[in-house]
């Protein structure tokens, strides 16, 4: 089982398998998605070593991320080598939602059982100014094709600004009173590019776990592979609303969840390091030991928390570069 100094076990790996996007969120990449030089993303091989060696040091949860890892030709056998992988025991993955109405069925056919939809919000002309994109009808018809395909669970993800915080809240606990789904609020993060964003933007999502307390949403038990949100339920809600505050305190303190990039680079934090490379050892299967002992190594230098108090964002320039 993989642990690092401070006693932190990680059952969670989030693989992204491309940094391109067809997107241009305004808090990620608001200029769309560029690139200098051409990228070889990691092939299906090199992913099938990944998934094992994680695997073999007691990952259970793999998350395909991006960039948008729907653009990936590929992606249904990326879901096939990870769910098949002993050991997976669950595959989710986070998606932008633009080719979810015609994919979903390929994609539970192929093992995917989660699935993130990120819905900033349920306003079209609202959605269209923070994603640069005129699919919100196209993504809200793919969430409705992914629960009636009956994956385990279907959430959404939607970014806290400060200007239309409230209202987003709001319209997401009506949408979910007869919706199974739950609906995950982020904290805007701090990233290396356009920091002016961040002061102009972020609002704290504090005040809305007061909200949720004093109107008699409980907090559920986090499962050992989860992710970082907190997750409230309520008995006349079919559906869940989670928090994601990373500014809040001790939020490091339960992390379980190890990244690695589409060009198969290991990084400890969303705020870290520039990475440690992992690419030189996916190339044959007998190669495992020596990926896995890398991994180990690597992760005793993990530090206790992220430096986000301090407007260290590291080594991040934006969410699609690693995965978010």
């Amino acid at each position: 089982m993989l642990s690092d100094a401070f006693n932190r076990k990680f059952f969670y790996l989030r693989l992204s398998l491309t940094d391109e996007c067809n997107f241009k969120c305004n808090y990620c990449l608001p200029d769309g998605y560029h690139c200098d030089a051409p990228k070889q993303n990691l092939s299906l091989s090199e992913i099938e070593h990944l998934a094992s060696g994680f695997a073999k040091l007691g990952t259970n949860k793999i998350r395909l991320t991006g960039g948008e890892p729907s653009l990936r030709k590929d992606l249904t056998e990326v879901m096939q080598i990870c769910a098949n992988t002993p050991g997976i025991k669950q595959l989710a993955m986070t998606t932008n939602g633009f080719r979810l109405a015609s994919q979903a069925k390929r994609w539970k056919q192929a093992g995917l059982s989660h699935i993130n939809v990120s819905v900033d919000s349920l306003d079209p002309r609202q959605f269209e100014l923070i994603t640069g994109t005129k699919t919100f009808t196209k993504v809200m018809a793919g969430i409705d094709e992914a629960l009636n395909q009956g994956f385990s669970a279907v959430k959404l993800n939607a970014v806290l600004l400060k200007a239309e915080a409230q209202a987003t809240f709001e319209k997401y606990l009506q949408w979910i009173k007869q919706r199974p789904v739950e609906v995950r609020f982020i904290e805007l993060m701090q990233m290396g590019e356009r920091p002016e964003y961040f002061t102009q933007h972020h609002i704290d999502g504090a005040g809305f776990k007061q909200y949720l307390l004093r109107e008699g949403w409980e907090q559920q038990i986090r499962a050992h592979n989860a992710g970082p949100a907190q997750v409230f339920h309520h008995p006349d809600y079919a559906g869940k609303v989670g928090l994601i505050m990373p500014y809040a305190k001790d939020f490091c303190s339960t992390c379980n969840r190890l990244r690695v990039s589409s060009q198969g680079k290991l990084h400890l934090c969303l705020f870290g390091e520039e990475g440690i490379e992992l690419r030189d050892l996916l190339q044959q299967a007998e190669q495992q030991e020596a990926l896995c002992q890398r991994i180990e190594s690597a992760l005793q230098t993990k530090k206790v928390s992220h430096f986000l108090h301090q407007g260290n964002t590291g080594a991040t320039p934006h969410l699609a570069s690693i995965g978010g």
